[in-house]
């Protein structure tokens, strides 16, 4: 019965009938107004069924108990980290951040500047040289430098080695 009178109201201020008269179509500018301010309420018929229709869909969808295949999963990324030594190679450093930030990657950054330890095994592992450092590791593989990062992530080898696959 609503949605008969909000059609109803609807094609009455959106007729072309009694334009030509101000009063008239001053009222039906103000009342069209009112109704798109009011987000609007007042619709044709096919438009107030069709939200009729979206309206019940919504509810179904908000009452059917959810399964573990629709249950939203969490995916854990692996850990990254970007092995550096001090202020050498700084300009690197900030531009593989850089990237790791613009793709919304959460990282660590280690310096193995004092960690002669720690540097040991950064260099074997990357097979690089204290001067090529930084590095940046997924889990434990190693990607490489800046160059290698962004051939990563270009080619979605970052992508894959991030979910673990």
């Amino acid at each position: 019965m609503i949605d008969r009178l909000r059609s109803a109201l609807f094609a009455a201020m959106t007729t072309p009938v009694g334009d030509k008269l101000t009063p008239v179509r001053a009222t039906k500018n103000v009342a069209r107004r009112i109704n798109r301010t009011l987000g609007s309420p007042l619709g044709s018929a096919a438009e107030l069924e069709k939200r009729n229709a979206a309206k019940a869909k919504l509810t179904a969808l908000r009452r059917a108990p959810q399964t573990a295949a629709s249950a939203p999963t969490t995916v854990v990324l692996a850990p990254v980290t970007v092995y550096f030594e001090g202020v050498r190679n700084a300009r690197m450093v900030s531009r593989v951040t850089e990237l790791l930030d613009a793709k919304a990657i959460a990282y660590k950054k280690l310096d193995v500047a004092e960690d002669e330890a720690t540097m040991k095994f950064v260099l074997h592992t990357a097979g690089c040289e204290a001067d090529e450092l930084p590095i940046v590791f997924v889990g434990s593989a190693c990607i490489g430098g800046y160059e290698a990062l962004v051939t990563a992530d270009v080619s979605g080898e970052l992508a894959s080695k991030l979910r673990g696959a």
